[in-house]
């Protein structure tokens, strides 16, 4: 099983090299089939740069352009679109994600899972250096979803996670356009039916740069995201839920 490791790049000079470098040699001394795929999204400094070096220095490395209308969702839903392994992860490009996470989810999915799920608030977990006031916002937002949704996994907002393909087929469409993007994905990879399970996984905060991610502008929008998926739980009786999605496949072949 190859997997493809998608990874968001705006203005990150600072960073990507080594979060790069860092991934393809522990998926290299793991010995699993990958490739990474890094989509520049509409960067200002020297990412370009620093994107055309990486796919010279590494075989497994590829980079392509988002167009626009950028930001993170776009770009993430770029990758989703381009990329061309078995399965995909969803990794920053800030180190804040841990290589050998990705080694750990990777045979997760080796066990017939159709989706791994990292959280960094369950036994095993680490997290270092987390802003006090985002936390706080983290947590009670993750509460919030738990809560409405009925759920036992309490990272949702967390981006690292881990899809085969054929997960991300049964997603479509996908709407966000910014961070909740990382919200609509495992909600309507749940509601929809595919397996899931979810691991311990360490997080660090950013060293260099600047965080993409502002609070006052995505709290709407994470909003939006939540009541959306939660709409269809409840009142789309099903229709995109993996067995239709499944039988309807079979009924047109």
């Amino acid at each position: 099983m190859k997997i493809s490791v998608v990874i968001p790049a705006h203005n990150e000079e600072g960073c990507l090299y080594g979060t790069v470098s860092n991934i393809v040699d522990t998926l290299q001394q793991a010995k699993i089939p990958h490739e990474i795929l890094i989509v520049n999204d509409n960067s200002t400094d020297n990412t370009l740069l620093l994107c055309q070096q990486l796919s010279h220095k590494f075989n497994s490395v590829r980079y392509i352009d988002n167009q626009p209308p950028n930001g993170f969702g776009f770009a993430v839903r770029r990758g989703l679109a381009e990329f061309k392994g078995d399965a995909v992860a969803i990794v920053m490009a800030d180190a804040s994600d841990e290589p050998k996470d990705l080694v750990a989810g990777y045979y997760k999915l080796k066990e017939g899972y159709d989706c791994v799920f990292g959280s960094r608030f369950v036994k095993g977990s680490l997290v270092v250096d987390y802003p006090r006031h985002k936390l706080l916002i983290n947590r009670l937002a993750n509460w919030f979803i738990k809560v409405l949704f009925g759920l036992r996994y309490n990272d949702v907002t967390n981006a690292f996670k881990m899809y085969r393909r054929e997960v991300i087929d049964g997603l479509q469409p996908l709407l966000s356009h910014h961070f909740n993007l990382t919200v609509e994905l495992p909600l309507k990879a749940i509601i929809r039916g595919f397996s899931h399970t979810v691991i311990p996984i360490r997080w660090y905060n950013r060293k260099t740069g600047i965080s993409k991610l502002k609070i006052k502008e995505m709290g709407s929008r994470y909003l939006f995201i939540v009541l959306y998926v939660w709409i269809e739980k409840h009142l789309a009786r099903g229709d995109y839920h993996r067995s239709k999605n499944i039988v309807g496949l079979r009924s047109n072949v």
